[in-house]
């Protein structure tokens, strides 16, 4: 078993079908939202497009990497094999790959950078994804061995995480505070929540299929509007996370082109709080009844998107299942069961920056919860609606994991359920592609009915390039800005 996926998504290494022969030479500028003054690069803090683009996207490296098809291939590791069982995983490193500092990077390396992200002190968002691992060996310099609790047959994709960068054994420090990787781009000016700018390294291992610019500048821009004019403005050849009202300005304008590409990003809200489990159900429920989606769709993404499902599996997954049906609009049973639970008020967990990025959506929310007298933004509500801005992932388990698993991070409502639990354990040890389809479908109409997401819409991607930027044809819409990796995969046209 070779490869990360029982479906056999495994995609053939390259940068996919190119639009022209790559040009090497000049520099990119992009303008993305979420960089933060604190941010460093310790990724484990990172959680905005702006960290995901400066750290997993040009300056670190992971062992994996998803291509713009969605199909996995190597970055660090040149190969994976897995035993019979899929609980013992064995990967090839390169050889021939050195940190910006200088160091050959080896199996220690891996070692000591997995150590950050394992157990329950680690803190890390990457812990619920490797729990299963019970042990992690160098055989050699070059090569080491995962042994997982239970089987996994997609656990190669886990390991493209941008949270699982790797760091050089020994300067893991150093290395978060300066930016010490083995990506495309060195690091010459960082300036949290501001910029960086960062120049291409020379005789770095990927040679001349990947990293085609000079040097990158990335800036940073919460306001939406000023990204907008940055491009406009033609102070940036790239734009990213544009809001669907500036979509047809964009559209219409010469020298520059809109990249709309539909995939598992999605808006849900965590619907948790200080309520007994039974409560807790019928809020929900009722939550749920109460959201008018094509309304939310063309209303907040003004149609850019499609309707949601309740859960963090998306139409990119390969086991989506669209068979399910679409939750129903009832605004008087959501009434009926709101009054049952004795709750007419609730409080929307929402940072300020989200309130600014996200305020249509946020209206929306509010008027639909309105319209059967559930009143937001109450502080004293002991109901909470957290509206989390998620990208999904590229496998059923992965996503599972990530929104819905005891102890994950984006777990923002505390969510557990037995059922579920040991349905992913089944199907992420499942070989059969047929069976592993119908326990996931399965897990998909569970968590539909009864987990804590209300999920009304997934999202396409909206982002923008000058005339003056080339790409390839394949576009990756995993993560936006082609999974994050724009300064490596695309050129100056």
């Amino acid at each position: 078993m070779t490869t990360g996926a029982a479906a056999g998504v495994l995609a053939a290494s390259g940068l996919g079908v190119s639009a022209g022969t790559p040009k090497a030479g000049g520099t990119i500028r992009a303008i993305v939202p979420g960089g933060k003054d604190s941010d460093t690069w310790d990724a484990r803090t990172h959680d905005s497009l702006f960290m995901m683009a400066a750290c997993h996207g040009a300056v670190f490296d992971c062992l994996t990497e998803i291509g713009p098809d969605g199909g996995l291939r190597g970055e660090l590791a040149e190969r994976w094999t897995a035993s019979a069982d899929a609980r013992e995983w064995t990967f090839d490193l390169r050889k021939d790959v050195q940190f910006h500092n200088g160091k050959a990077f080896e199996a220690q390396d891996v070692l000591e950078t997995f150590a950050l992200h394992i157990g329950n002190q680690s803190g890390s968002p990457a812990d619920p994804l490797l729990r299963d691992v019970v042990g992690i060996k160098a055989i050699g310099t070059h090569q080491v061995q995962f042994t997982l609790h239970s089987p996994n047959a997609d656990f190669p994709y886990l390991l493209s995480d941008y949270h699982l960068v790797i760091y050089p054994a020994g300067f893991i420090e150093l290395a978060m505070q300066n930016g010490i990787g083995t990506g495309l781009y060195k690091v010459a000016d960082f300036k949290p929540g501001q910029h960086l700018q960062a120049h291409r390294v020379k005789n770095h291992y990927k040679g001349t299929r990947a990293g085609f610019f000079d040097e990158l500048l990335l800036i940073n821009e919460a306001n939406p509007s000023g990204r907008l004019n940055a491009l406009l403005e033609c102070d940036v050849d790239v734009a990213g996370q544009i809001l669907p009202v500036h979509a047809p300005q964009i559209s219409k304008q010469r020298g520059m082109s809109l990249q709309n590409l539909p995939g598992n990003q999605h808006y849900s809200f965590a619907v948790g709080g200080n309520l007994g489990r039974q409560q807790a159900e019928i809020v929900r429920c009722a939550v749920k009844c109460a959201m008018d989606r094509p309304n939310f769709v063309r209303r907040s993404l003004l149609g850019y998107g499609q309707i949601g499902l309740d859960t963090p599996i998306g139409p990119a997954n390969p086991y989506f299942a669209p068979e399910l049906t679409q939750p129903e609009y009832d605004p008087e049973l959501a009434k009926s069961l709101l009054r049952e639970a004795g709750v007419n008020h609730l409080r929307i967990g929402v940072s300020p920056h989200s309130k600014q990025e996200f305020s249509t959506i946020l209206e929306s929310f509010t008027q639909q919860m309105a319209r059967v007298g559930l009143r937001v933004d109450a502080a004293d509500s002991p109901v909470t609606a957290s509206l989390h801005f998620a990208a999904g992932r590229v496998t059923e388990d992965w996503a599972m994991s990530a929104y819905l698993a005891p102890g994950g991070v984006w777990n923002r409502a505390g969510w557990q359920d037995n059922r579920v639990d040991k349905l992913l354990c089944v199907a992420r040890s499942e070989m059969d592609a047929e069976r592993r389809r119908g326990l996931y479908g399965e897990l998909q109409s569970v968590v539909q009915k009864s987990g804590s997401l209300v999920v009304p819409a997934f999202a396409n991607h909206l982002q923008a390039i000058t005339d003056a930027i080339a790409t390839p044809k394949a576009i990756g819409a995993q993560y936006a800005l082609d999974n994050a990796r724009f300064a490596e995969r695309w050129w100056r046209a």
